[in-house]
């Protein structure tokens, strides 16, 4: 990956986005994040407990997962504070939103990393909300996964 370009993958559901931050160092990325909770309230309303929206809490587990999947990668993950993803979410309903430092990532790893988000969040919550749904084979460009999500909405609208 050129260390100077951004990589990104954002709908109206979610986004993560993947950049330089040289405040960190020369090798250092930050991957801003967020869900929709709002677009995701037709399909994750009456199928979750009272205090945990199955698409922030999925966001909140997937930063554990990529710990794990960044070490695997020899790269170090971590939940930090900051401003630097404010003004990223695609639209104005209620985004949760979360912000990664990575530090020692391989050239590849941006890319791998946006295909493990998305797909392990998109799991984490239908299999939240006791949901059985296929995800697309590969992971599809940020315009038909929109579709795909807003076809489930409007299936499991209450």
């Amino acid at each position: 990956m050129d260390r100077e370009k951004t990589r990104e993958y954002k709908n109206d559901f979610l986004y993560f986005i993947i950049r330089p931050d040289k405040s960190r160092g020369a090798h250092a990325l930050i991957c801003c994040s967020g869900v929709n909770v709002y677009g995701f309230l037709p399909i994750t309303k009456g199928r979750h407990g009272l205090y945990a929206n199955p698409s922030q809490r999925g966001l909140q587990q997937l930063h554990h997962m990529v710990t794990d999947f960044a070490a695997s990668r020899g790269a170090k993950s971590r939940v930090i504070g900051g401003t630097e993803c404010a003004g990223l979410a695609p639209s104005k309903d209620f985004w949760y939103s979360d912000v990664l430092s990575l530090e020692g990532a391989s050239d590849s790893f941006p890319d791998e990393l946006i295909t493990f988000c998305v797909t392990n969040l998109l799991k984490i919550i239908f299999n939240s909300c006791v949901l059985e749904l296929r995800l697309p084979e590969k992971l599809p460009g940020p315009p038909e996964l929109q579709v795909f999500i807003e076809g489930l909405c409007e299936k499991y609208r209450q």
